[in-house]
C-alpha cells in the first residue's frame, strides 16, 4: 500500500513557514535542495490544502494549473473555489473517507505539500506514514507550526539523515 509522506521544510523550532508565509530565510538551493526536487519525481499524486496551493500564485502558479506537472494533484478545500481547471486538478471537500480512497487507489507514494494544518489533521487522524523532514539551520521563533494547531502524540522512528553542505538535513521518520 502507499505511503503518505510529509515531505517539507522545517526551522530547528518547528515552524514551516514564518509569519505571512515567509519563507525566505529558508536554504534555497544547493545540493540539499538538489535532492529533494528529485525525491519529487518518484510521485505521480500530491495531496496538500487550499492555503498551501494559493501559496504557489505568488510564485507563478496560475489558479487551476498543476504545481507540479507530472503528479495529479487532490487540494482539500470546502472553500476554494477555481473557474478554469486543469485535469489533473481535483478539488475535494476534506474527508477521511476520501484521503484513504486515493491513498489505496495510487500507484505510488503520496506526497503530503506543506500545509501545517492540513498536515496536524491528517496527523490527528492516522493518515501520514512518514515524515521527510528538511530541516534548516534557522530559529524563525513564530509563524506555521509543522502539525498546525495539533497536539497528538506521536513517537517516531529515524530511518535516515542526510547531511548537506549548506547546513540543511534531510531527516526521513516513520511512524513508531
Amino acid at each position: 500500500m502507499s505511503k503518505i509522506i510529509y515531505y517539507v521544510a522545517s526551522s530547528i523550532d518547528g515552524f514551516i513557514a514564518g509569519p505571512n508565509d515567509d519563507i525566505s530565510d529558508f536554504v534555497a538551493g544547493g545540493n540539499g535542495v538538489d535532492k529533494y526536487l528529485s525525491d519529487l519525481k518518484n510521485f505521480k499524486t500530491v495531496i496538500m490544502g487550499r492555503r498551501t496551493y494559493e501559496f504557489g500564485y505568488q510564485y507563478g502558479l496560475e489558479p487551476g494549473q498543476p504545481a507540479y506537472p507530472h503528479m495529479e494533484h487532490f487540494i482539500f478545500s470546502d472553500s476554494l473555489k477555481i473557474e478554469k481547471i486543469a485535469k489533473k486538478i481535483h478539488v475535494e471537500p476534506k474527508s477521511i473517507a476520501r484521503v484513504k480512497e486515493i491513498k489505496n487507489a495510487a500507484d505510488t507514494d503520496i506526497y503530503l505539500c506543506g500545509g501545517g494544518e492540513f498536515a496536524g489533521w491528517l496527523l490527528n487522524n492516522g493518515l501520514i506514514d512518514q515524515l521527510k523532514l528538511k530541516l534548516n539551520p534557522i530559529i524563525l521563533g513564530e509563524g506555521i507550526r509543522l502539525f498546525g494547531k495539533s497536539t497528538k502524540k506521536v513517537k517516531w522512528k529515524l530511518l535516515e539523515t542526510e547531511i548537506f553542505d549548506e547546513g540543511l538535513r534531510i531527516l526521513t521518520y516513520d511512524i513508531k
